[in-house]
């Protein structure tokens, strides 16, 4: 077994297909790759973390693709195994900042392969901390087991867990969703929620009440991000303390829930609190935000770190 990971992230990586103008207008489309845990995993890794990645890619046009471009953001990836489905693709069309199309190609794709199998203990035992979402759990009754194998076997070993519900009603139902989230909650160790959508899943509207809640379920830090608020507020030790958003000057938020998540944990995991990792998070959140793309406009430690010595 090689050096110790700081994370492993288990989920899907979608080809991204974008566009600036609408679908209907668009004549070219921009090729990159995507996918939620994905992106919270390459936001860690360009933060400076070793970061492996869990998942099943698909023997097609794209394999090479895929697999050379995390290969070349330096994950680790000796735990990607190649099935006879296809890749999974998303279309994104952002002709203004309101404005926002996606088309989703996530049916019976290569990561609803995900199983039990995919989770070694020699694999997990070997990181610090296990990450995953429910979109990853939406996959497939097969992924779903997977990921709640992973988090029985984390606790079991000692290795920290983080988990985001991430519900999106054209992906899960509210129904499906909680039971994702009911499966995990009592492994898990950070959580991050978002008032816009998660908070559906736990019946409660106060963000102090909420926070409160999952403490009681054994969540450590809870990290909620409220866009009504414009900011961060995270829980931690009887505490809970609020942080603005890092900017507000934005110009595509796609996956910035995601980069924010990998921040947060490459911090916390190299010696911050989880105050102090609210910050370093945000402002990979604000730099994400600020360009055009889930995973191409994650910014990289120098960047992030040049603002925090600034501050």
């Amino acid at each position: 077994m090689g050096e110790k990971l700081d994370i492993i992230a288990i989920g899907e990586g979608l080809v991204e297909l974008s566009t600036e103008n609408n679908l209907k207008d668009a004549e070219c489309l921009q090729k990159y790759y995507g996918g939620d845990v994905l992106a919270t995993a390459v936001a860690a890794k360009r933060s400076g973390s070793k970061v492996g990645f869990i998942t099943k890619l698909g023997d097609d046009a794209f394999k090479d693709y895929l697999l050379e471009s995390w290969k070349n953001e330096g994950l680790d990836v000796s735990n990607v195994t190649l099935t006879n489905e296809r890749n999974g693709l998303y279309l994104i069309a952002r002709p203004t900042y309101s404005q926002k199309e996606f088309a989703y190609y996530r049916k019976k794709i290569a990561p609803t392969k995900l199983s039990v199998d995919d989770i070694l203990p020699e694999y997990i035992e070997n990181s610090k901390m296990i990450y995953t979402s429910g979109i990853t759990q939406s996959l497939s009754v097969s992924a779903r087991e997977a990921v709640r194998k992973s988090f029985e076997l984390a606790h079991e070993l000692g290795v920290q867990t983080a988990y985001d519900p991430n519900f999106i009603p054209e992906i899960s139902s509210a129904d499906d969703a909680k039971e994702y989230f009911d499966e995990v909650i009592q492994n898990t160790d950070i959580l991050f929620m978002s008032t816009k959508r998660d908070f559906q899943l736990l019946g409660i509207e106060s963000i102090d009440s909420a926070i409160k809640f999952l403490w009681d379920k054994g969540v450590s830090v809870a990290v909620v991000k409220s866009s009504r608020d414009n900011g961060y507020y995270t829980g931690y030790n009887g505490n809970i303390s609020f942080t603005e958003f890092y900017t507000h000057d934005v110009i595509d938020t796609t996956c910035s829930g995601d980069a924010f998540n990998g921040g947060f944990l490459h911090a916390v995991l190299h010696g911050y609190n989880s105050i102090e990792a609210t910050r370093f998070a945000s402002i990979v959140a604000g730099l994400q935000a600020k360009g055009i793309g889930a995973i191409k406009s994650i910014p990289y430690a120098e960047e992030v770190n040049l603002i925090l010595k600034g501050e």
